[in-house]
């Protein structure tokens, strides 16, 4: 069984995959963000998809989160990784800290959220008190802590529709709610990999202090340089990840 991992920005590439072939895959849902790469890290069978596409064009309202993460469940997925780029909203979690979130919060609206549409099957309630795998969340975090990364532990995720970046009002109510971090593609993307059986974990890159909480300009070449030296370190945090698991 494999590890997929799902790419976000500036995670075109995964380091240190050897991709034996790309896989196409239509599903009930239609077709995935794009080819799924298959192969293998360290020895470790590995999953890739970049949910915004190759090249990037998909913005975050217009994934079809459903038929990624079916495709990934199809190829056999036995455990699914996102990578976030996010903004800040806790002082702890300043541009340049990966985090490990245990907690979300969705404001998106008129996404396909469910592959539930009704018909013969039970209606799937499932539960979602915790939207990330506790098994999954450790074994990052201590795959962090054995190679020194720094990495936090726990947050609250606020997701929002996107495209655009929030007004500094709608950052003081995602922080009043209780956020830490702010994105665009947590959900419906938990949501579904819970309702598919597939443990889900999300580890997020802070790009950027959330609008209004910093005296900079919040700019796209400024969120750029940081996400340049953040890939790198989550790129290293996973390839522990694998190593580990392959020692399992």
């Amino acid at each position: 069984m494999s590890v997929a991992v799902i790419g976000g920005t500036g995670i075109d590439q995964l380091a240190g995959l050897s991709a034996t072939r790309e896989q196409q895959l239509e599903t009930p849902f239609g077709a995935p963000s794009g080819a799924i790469e298959v192969g293998a890290i360290d020895g470790v069978p590995v999953l890739f998809l970049q949910r915004h596409g190759k090249p990037r064009s998909l913005p975050p309202h217009r994934i079809n989160y459903r038929a990624n993460l079916w495709a990934l469940r199809e190829l056999g997925a036995a455990a699914v990784v996102a990578i976030n780029a996010v903004g800040g909203i806790h002082e702890a979690c300043e541009p340049g800290t990966l985090v490990v979130p245990d907690q979300l919060i969705d404001y998106t609206w008129g996404r396909e959220h469910t592959v539930d549409e009704g018909g013969a099957v039970p209606i799937r309630h499932v539960d979602f008190t915790e939207p990330y795998d506790p098994a999954l969340r450790r074994a990052l975090l201590m795959a962090a802590q054995e190679s020194a990364i720094a990495c936090r532990d726990g947050g609250v995720l606020g997701v929002t529709q996107g495209p655009r970046l929030e007004t500094a009002a709608e950052i003081q109510r995602l922080r009043r709610d209780g956020c830490d971090l702010v994105g665009m593609t947590g959900m419906p993307e938990a949501a579904l990999a819970r309702e598919l059986g597939l443990p889900y974990a999300s580890l997020c890159m802070v790009v950027n202090a959330a609008p209004g909480l910093d005296n900079e300009p919040l700019t796209l070449e400024a969120m750029g340089d940081v996400l340049a030296r953040e890939a790198g370190s989550a790129a290293a945090l996973l390839r522990a990840f694998l190593t580990a698991r392959r020692r399992v």
